[in-house]
């Protein structure tokens, strides 16, 4: 029964979401999970270099993967024929595969899975399996929209977020470190989150965000950083639309980080497992320990893109003076 009356709750915001015609999920490994269920896929090939959470996923629901390796322009270096029901799980890297990228791709290996978790703006191809993650590009508790011809036949229950907002609106108010704690211990929950619609606190915080703006905030951040530091930047990049971050390839380890996090900038180590599962010398350990996911989003502006690189460049100065950096 429909209760009326009594305190206000979160008001009912402008219903504009970027990507109304998807599938909305309530993560973007349950995305995945759910094209594995509508597929019928019984085995898909994954990166070495990717979140342990999706190989957790697939652990914990029964399904056999394998892993493959990539090459240095972030592509699958895979050499395999899928059978009937193998797919193939491409990470969009940073954004640096276009949809003519994608599109050759889809057409060499036949059965292929698109993660654009880290290039939300980038619109799905038409019969091609694409994953978007809401939580890497804006501020809400959870949320995944999957483009698919295919649905399951189950019912999803609806999912539940207000539970998960503690460190989002700690950071709206005061600041982000006070609230680590909170968002890390959501983001663990999650790895046991069972597959779920997006839930309505959710959909109405992505209705209200001025996406035309989330855009062009970031590709000015990224071009001025990358005006900034490409000739110090050890990647070919392409400067993506609207990018996740600027990717900044430094043999630097984790000291860089520290070096940053004194001064209040704050950079992740993408997917860490992978440290722990592969060598030195390959690509994905490399990758995992040098590149930095500069922010270059819509919550800043050109005088933070100034300190970054400012700061960076100090690092850099310093580190070759002393002979233990080269560039």
């Amino acid at each position: 029964m429909k209760e009326i009356g009594g305190y206000f709750g979160l008001e009912t915001l402008k219903s504009n979401e970027y990507y109304k015609d998807l599938i909305p999920l309530n993560s973007g490994r349950n995305a995945l999970l759910y094209l594995m269920k509508a597929k019928n896929i019984e085995k898909i090939y994954i990166p070495y270099y990717l979140c342990d959470s999706v190989s957790d996923m697939l652990d914990r629901n029964g399904y056999s993967f394998e892993y493959y390796k990539i090459d240095y322009s972030f592509r699958p270096s895979f050499n395999k024929s899928l059978d009937q029901n193998e797919y193939l799980y491409i990470v969009n890297y940073y954004g640096q595969l276009t949809n003519n990228d994608i599109a050759v791709l889809a057409e060499n290996y036949g059965q292929v899975v698109i993660d654009n978790t880290q290039s939300f703006f980038q619109q799905p191809l038409e019969g091609i399996d694409t994953i978007y993650s809401c939580r890497k590009f804006f501020g809400v508790p959870d949320g995944a929209y999957l483009s698919t011809n295919t649905k399951v036949i189950e019912d999803l229950s609806v999912d539940i977020s207000f539970n998960r907002m503690t460190h989002l609106l700690g950071r709206f108010e005061e600041n982000a470190s006070r609230y680590y704690d909170s968002f890390k211990d959501t983001d663990e929950k999650f790895k046991n989150e069972p597959l779920k619609a997006m839930s309505k606190l959710t959909h109405n915080i992505l209705g209200a965000i001025d996406y035309g703006r989330v855009i062009n905030v970031r590709n000015e951040n990224y071009s001025y950083l990358d005006n900034h530091l490409k000739a110090k930047n050890k990647l070919n990049i392409k400067p993506p639309n609207a990018p996740f971050s600027y990717p900044f390839y430094i043999d630097s380890d984790v000291e860089i980080r520290k070096k940053l996090a004194e001064k209040k900038i704050y950079l992740p180590t993408l997917w860490p497992n992978v440290l722990e599962d592969k060598n030195k010398e390959s690509i994905e350990y490399k990758y995992t320990a040098n590149i930095l996911p500069l922010p270059c989003d819509q919550r800043y502006g050109i005088n933070d893109m100034k300190k970054i690189i400012s700061e960076v460049l100090s690092y850099i100065l310093r580190k070759t003076k002393t002979g233990h950096l080269s560039i």
